[in-house]
């Protein structure tokens, strides 16, 4: 019988899956687009999370099951071709955050310590080799891949909390910087709502608290609280930290130092000791982020394959683990060495989007059943798919990269999905 899990432990999982590497890898890019806007960079996108947490809520309460997403999408659409092709892009969009999690990590670690003398080698050998090691550490032991995930999330928690008081610190004592912040010096509203969309990546985890519903508490009063505690907390947490950082730097260095700012932003503060803080705290963070997602994605692609939506080659066992494993290490590994960290984030946060927008329509098509407000999920699957479109055309005059990925991703898992079942019928009729 599984052990049940309290409120506590539920929006403890929600946190720990946005507040992983997200953070770390994308916050210079938001200030890079955003500028003095960044909060409310972060605020749009919050919103559309929070939104959001309602529709997944409502959907987990009704369909409490292992799964989360591929259940609701199977539970609507039933088991065809656009039901397959959605659930694809759901394991595909976390290779993709692998990939964002492990250059964040190789941005970090090569600040750290210098291997080879090359900043550039570096990178690739901390973003290839944590990879390679969550892996190991996956085939090894479920188990202590949850022990270091609810130990990664107490230090991160505790440490980015000591960094926004070291940082409202550093700002009641030098006034001025806060001068970055004032509307003069934020981008246009459109560039606003991009910069919040690139990072969107940075909330998409409180879908994770769907797969632990079923083991929940009082699961009619506590499911909403869950979703809503997580997404509100780390809108909070994300705001502030977007207050610090603006506050901290000038632009033209959080631009020179984008990869790794959290870790600069502490700089002026405590110096060259919270510079190394930060970045072992964002070490740790996307590592465990790394190790859970690894665990995730690898059950995705095998559930997703018994629903006959991948070939069955992926229900087969490697070292008595499912082979998605190996295939989602592999594939994040050649990503995150070929494209940049932008190109990176906005393929991310197109597929989550899509995935999000889909599903919130799903809670308006079965608002009856769920007793739920119609309203709330319509206008937050508008605002998904405008978010979307928002993020692919603006991107593509200064990331066309990025965009094509995006695009191409949504198109190979279509494909993927269709051939997969011609293959099905194919051997049916034999």
């Amino acid at each position: 019988m599984n052990k049940k899990i309290g409120l506590k432990d539920a929006i403890s999982i929600g946190i720990g899956g946005m507040v992983g590497g997200g953070i770390f890898a994308v916050l210079g890019l938001a200030v890079s687009l955003a500028k003095g806007g960044t909060p409310i960079a972060f605020l749009f996108a919050g919103i559309i999370a929070l939104l959001t947490a309602y529709s997944y809520a409502k959907l987990s309460k009704k369909y409490p099951q292992d799964g989360g997403t591929v259940k609701f999408v199977n539970v609507q659409f039933g088991n065809g071709i656009f039901s397959g092709s959605i659930n694809n892009l759901l394991w595909v969009s976390y290779i993709v955050m692998l990939a964002l999690y492990a250059s964040a990590f190789g941005s970090y670690g090569s600040e750290l310590i210098s291997l080879t003398g090359s900043k550039t080698l570096d990178v690739h050998i901390y973003q290839s080799s944590i990879l390679i090691i969550a892996l190991l550490i996956n085939y090894l032991s479920v188990k202590l891949v949850s022990g270091i995930e609810s130990v990664a999330v107490i230090i991160k928690l505790l440490i980015l909390v000591g960094f926004i008081g070291v940082g409202f610190y550093g700002l009641s004592t030098n006034p001025e910087n806060l001068s970055q912040l004032s509307p003069e010096n934020w981008e246009n509203p459109l560039l606003l709502l991009s910069g919040g969309m690139v990072i969107f990546v940075a909330y998409e985890g409180f879908e994770l608290i769907a797969n632990s519903i079923s083991d929940l508490k009082d699961r009619e009063k506590n499911t909403e609280k869950a979703y809503f505690g997580a997404v509100g907390f780390v809108i909070i947490l994300y705001i502030l930290i977007a207050i610090v950082t603006v506050g901290a730097l000038p632009f033209e260095k959080i631009a020179s130092a984008q990869d790794y700012v959290l870790a600069k932003a502490a700089e002026p503060t405590l110096g060259q000791i919270g510079f190394t803080i930060i970045t072992i705290t964002a070490l740790i963070s996307t590592f465990s982020a790394i190790n859970a997602t690894v665990l995730g994605s690898g059950r995705v692609n095998y559930d997703i394959a018994e629903d006959d939506e991948l070939p069955k080659y992926f229900t087969h066992k490697f070292w008595n683990k499912p082979i998605g494993f190996l295939i989602t290490t592999i594939l994040s590994v050649t990503l995150v060495n070929v494209f940049n960290l932008q190109s990176i984030s906005t393929a991310g946060s197109a597929g989550f989007l899509l995935i999000f927008a889909i599903v919130n329509y799903i809670g308006y098509k079965k608002h009856k059943e769920l007793t739920s407000k119609k309203w709330i999920h319509i206008l937050a699957s508008l605002l998904c798919l405008l978010a979307f479109f928002t993020l692919l055309i603006q991107q593509f005059g200064s990331n066309k990269v990025g965009v094509l990925i995006s695009v191409g991703i949504i198109f190979f898992c279509f494909m993927l999905e269709l051939i997969n079942k011609k293959l099905i019928s194919e051997k049916e009729s034999k």
